[in-house]
């Protein structure tokens, strides 16, 4: 009953961000334009605020508004070089490249959270969660090593998912779970045994690691990850200006 609940509030926040997407990339409020405030999108739409807060995180994580709370969101325009929801899920991001990406799930523990695990996620004490390993592949091709931590609400919803699903981040939108901002670090790390095992590397190897915590609309921790990649498959680069700042992953170009 719970599942079904929430498809239903998923449908609705989709159609209402299907709707807008479609408004904005036709021009109606131009580039630079603004969006009506949350109030009258609910009124127009016969919808809670929850609701459209839930539909305007999807137009964020697509680049088609800005993210400024307390204030109108602000238009992007339909052009954009990669979304937020490609960098965050690989799925997206390999998709945008044309290649064909893959999962195979390699274990899933549920246990109690250690303290790192509590802090980041922001977990009473006691609290369980669920760790995932997973090997993703570009075009069958081993590239990456994903590790993720989910608080009990996320992690009861990837444990029902196959072990073979190809995206996580897909399925959990269809039950209302959204993700809406992240925090990255990356840097460099010597390969353990899992890694070793299932990427064909030498233990120790280095391998770029991207940690990443990832928050619902409402701030609420929804993951926290790190995807350890072979060194040549990927790259990452960031654009600053005054207006915005960007970081994307792409596939590495040989020097």
């Amino acid at each position: 009953m719970a599942l079904d609940q929430d498809r239903a509030a998923g449908s609705l926040y989709r159609k209402v961000a299907a709707d807008l997407r479609e408004a904005i990339t036709s021009g109606s409020f131009g580039d630079a334009g603004r969006l009506p405030a949350e109030g009258a999108l609910a009124e127009q739409y016969g919808v809670s605020r929850g609701t459209v807060r839930q539909a305007l995180a999807l137009l964020r994580a697509d680049g088609l508004v800005t993210s400024r709370r307390g204030t109108r969101r602000v238009v992007l325009g339909s052009a954009r070089v990669q979304s937020f929801s490609e960098l965050l899920s690989f799925t997206h991001w390999a998709r945008s490249m044309g290649e064909e990406p893959g999962g195979r799930l390699d274990s899933m523990v549920r246990r109690p959270a250690d303290a790192a695990e509590r802090e980041q996620l922001r977990l009473e004490p006691g609290t369980e969660v669920y760790v995932m390993l997973r090997l993703r592949t570009l075009s069958g091709t081993p590239v990456m090593v994903e590790r993720t931590v989910y608080p009990p609400r996320v992690g009861e919803l990837v444990a029902q998912l196959p072990p073979d699903a190809v995206s996580h981040t897909e399925p959990l939108r269809e039950h209302g779970i959204l993700f809406s901002d992240a925090d990255h670090t990356i840097d460099v790390v010597g390969a353990n045994a899992d890694d070793a095992r299932l990427l064909g590397c030498r233990r120790g190897s280095p391998l770029l690691r991207e940690k990443r915590r990832t928050t619902d609309p409402t701030g609420t921790p929804v993951e926290w990850s790190q995807d350890r990649y072979l060194p040549g498959t990927v790259a990452f680069s960031i654009h600053n200006s005054l207006a915005s700042s960007a970081l994307s992953r792409h596939a590495r170009e040989n020097d």
